[in-house]
């Protein structure tokens, strides 16, 4: 091996293509790919979110009602028949609180939880969650256990 034919790695050097819009000696000056005028030629050009061209776009063509609130707060819901389903199959002994439940995949991380009223609740549980329904609270303290609100 010599100076002569010295080469680099296989992979290291990559060809960085065409350079283009740097003079017409390189027969990419000119328009530089861009074709003629319109807005896709210009410097600074950006598209619209959602832009068709012209068209009417699809967000501004279709008919907008209802109302949507940006205050409203969802919840996920459990209800007392799942609770007590848990306890029929040995994953929850005396206390269920909010990281059992994300456990479980009953809510995820980010959810507020709300204990609904459906079903029957035998066994005495300690109960902690964000909101409770005034059935679903009467039937934990009925089996004897407690409702604490986070």
């Amino acid at each position: 091996m010599d100076l002569s034919n010295l080469k680099p790695a296989e992979g290291s050097v990559k060809s960085q293509g065409k350079r283009v819009g740097r003079g017409q000696g390189s027969g990419k000056g000119g328009t530089a790919t861009r074709g003629h005028k319109g807005a896709k030629s210009r410097s600074g050009y950006s598209k619209k979110l959602g832009f068709e061209g012209g068209q009417m776009p699809l967000q501004r063509r279709v008919p907008k009602y209802g109302f949507k609130n940006i205050n409203r707060v969802e919840y996920q819901g459990v209800n007392l028949d799942t609770l007590q389903q848990l306890v029929d199959d040995k994953k929850i002994k005396d206390t269920v609180d909010f990281n059992t439940l994300v456990d479980l995949g009953l809510a995820g991380k980010n959810d507020l939880v709300k204990i609904l009223g459906r079903g029957e609740l035998t066994s005495k549980l300690n109960v902690t969650a964000h909101k409770f329904t005034a059935s679903a609270k009467a039937a934990i303290e009925a089996a004897g256990g407690e409702a604490v609100t986070l």
